[in-house]
């Protein structure tokens, strides 16, 4: 596969949009209060378990099709869209965030889509394919979540 310079940039953007969520996630997981706790508890938890994993597979996808992922902090917050998040305890406050930052992060997995059929770069392709379906899956029942 050609390396494309701006395809090495949107995937590091997505690697760095996943760290920061990543770190949010943990943030509402560790400060969430009232009613909500135990639920919202252990479901931040499960998506913070999958955005690191998430995290390793773009890293290492990145450095598959013989480019270098982004590693420092720094770089993250800089690269992505996604901004760090002000201590948040409210339940409500907290799936808020994660729709909009899913939101971002489904638009950079959607361009990665075309740009890896474009390229005819398979393993990322299906990767974004899996991430979309499973993002937009979460999506739908969190958004059920806040209706109830």
């Amino acid at each position: 596969m050609k390396r494309d310079k701006k395809y090495i940039e949107k995937l590091n953007e997505l690697l760095s949009s996943y760290q920061v969520h990543y770190q949010n996630l943990r943030s509402l997981h560790w400060n969430i209060k009232g009613q909500s706790f135990f639920e919202l508890h252990l479901k931040y938890e499960e998506l913070y378990n999958r955005a690191q994993v998430i995290v390793d597979e773009l890293a290492e996808r990145i450095l598959s099709i013989g480019a270098s992922p982004m590693s420092q902090l720094k770089g993250y917050l800089k690269t992505s869209p996604i901004n760090e998040i002000e201590v948040t305890k409210n339940g409500h406050d907290g799936v808020n965030y994660i729709l909009t930052a899913q939101e971002d992060i489904l638009k950079l997995e959607k361009i990665l889509l075309n740009q890896s059929e474009e390229l005819s770069d398979e393993g990322t392709n299906a990767l974004m394919s899996d991430l979309i379906r499973e993002k937009e899956k979460t999506n739908w029942m969190l958004k059920s979540w806040l209706d109830k």
